[in-house]
Formats: C-alpha cells, structure tokens, sequence
C-alpha cells in the first residue's frame, strides 16, 4: 500500500489526514513535538520529538523513517500569533517564519538526501490563502504580518522545490486546505467568523485535499490551489470575479 508522512499530525487537519489515510489502509506515519495522541488508530506510526522550527527536524525525521520511500508527504505544521501594527511580535514572527517557511526546506533536503523521495513522489506543503498578494484586499485591512509573510514565503518554497525536484520526477504543490474550525483559528479569535466564513470542520478539509492529492501530478507541479474552491476565500469575488463563476479546486494567484 502507498506510504504517506503527515508532519504535523497531533491536532487539526493533520490528525484528520493520518486517521483517514489509515482507515483508507495506507502505511501512515505522522509526526509529534512530544506526545502521540491516544485516540487514533494503532496502524498510524508515530515518530516523536520533530519540531519543524528546529534545525534539526529533519535529520530526526529521515533517520526514524524505517521505508524504502515516500508516495506523499504532507507538510501541514504550522503557528499563529496575531499581530497589529500596533503591536508586532518579534519572538513570534520569529517562530511563524521558521515554522511556516524555513523548516519545510530542510525537512524535504533531509528526505530527499536520504532517498525517500522517488520518481512520483508528492509533497504537498499547506500554506494558505493568506500568502497570496494578489488575493489581499484592502476590506479585510493589514496587520498579521508574520502569519501571512509566512505564507507568501512558503508559496514560494514550493515554487522552487518544485523546480529542484522536477528532474527527479517529484511533484510539489501549494494548498490552501480550507478556513477550518480547529484550536488555532479559535485561538487567535477567528471563531467568530467561522459560520460567516463558510468555514468547515478538519475531516472535511482532509477529504477534500486527499482527493485533489489523488488527481494531482507531476503536470502542475509548482502550481497553489484550494482544493474546495472559492467558497471560504473571503476576497474570492472581489479579486476574482464571482464565486459562482469560479471553478472547484481553484488555483489560486500568487
């Protein structure tokens, strides 16, 4: 059966990702900064103490991984800490960079050096809305700057693996899974916008991005989506044109 390697996976959409994957019967790895949680399924492999804002999460990663290679790799770990300008913050915009946009580099050098990234292979890096300039409007203002740099400097990390990586027959592509009701949206208040946002529970984002997974292939590697479309992109119709105009998945301007 296909390997997968969720990094991230304690929480969220990663924690939907490996327990779907695993009840799909794939081989499921996920990964912890300390803990596994206790309700998934025993079939899922957990590989603890990798921190993707530290240096040496990938080195940790390739050397527990006990395969000969990897079918999909996706790369969902993430941090956000409100900011304004007001009030910036250094020490986190510090963490949302090294988290969002700098450890994903050196966990996929790790993988590939170690071999386990083969021809049809497909990393998939969870970015979001929010890092796309183009799609930034004036109505929804400024303010977040490490959460949404972040982003615009992971898009462009998957441009360029993807780049590094075509030669070698290695797909890469940039998602935004979805506005999502999980801890962190409702940790940084967002849960007031959850039913104005169309948002949507974590195992529904998962099977809609396994699904654009399954479709996707070395053709777009590079390319950045939302797998469920328009619906929750706030600034969709205002940039874009009208939702109901817009196709699902939709790719998303840089």
């Amino acid at each position: 059966m296909p390997t997968v390697l969720v990094v991230g996976a304690t929480r969220g959409l990663g924690l939907s990702l490996v327990k779907q994957y695993a009840a799909a019967k794939h081989t499921v790895y996920g990964t912890a900064r300390s803990e596994a949680p206790k309700e998934p399924s025993p079939d899922i492999k957990w590989i603890r103490g990798v921190d993707v804002s530290k240096e040496d999460a990938g080195s940790t990663l390739a050397t527990a991984l006990k395969v000969h290679s990897l079918n999909t790799v996706i790369i969902t770990a993430g941090y956000f800490g409100t900011e304004s300008l007001d009030q910036p913050n250094f020490k986190q915009e510090l963490l949302m960079y090294k988290t969002s946009s700098i450890g994903p580099v050196f966990i996929v050098h790790h993988l590939h050096k170690a071999g386990l990234l083969t021809k049809g292979s497909k990393i998939i890096l969870v970015s979001s809305e929010s890092g796309s300039i183009t799609l930034r409007h004036e109505s929804e203002g400024g303010g977040n700057y490490g959460h949404h740099a972040s982003k615009a400097a992971l898009n462009m990390v998957g441009k360029l693996l993807s780049l590094d990586l075509k030669e070698h027959g290695v797909a890469v592509a940039i998602v935004h899974p979805g506005f999502m009701r999980t801890e962190m949206t409702k940790g940084v208040g967002f849960d007031k916008y959850w039913d104005a946002g169309g948002a949507v529970k974590p195992d529904e984002a998962a099977q809609s991005l396994i699904k654009f997974i399954n479709d996707f292939d070395i053709s777009r590697t590079g390319e950045y989506w939302a797998p469920r479309g328009p619906a929750d992109i706030g600034t969709a119709e205002a940039v874009l044109g009208p939702k109901d105009k817009l196709p699902t998945p939709l790719q998303l301007p840089w």
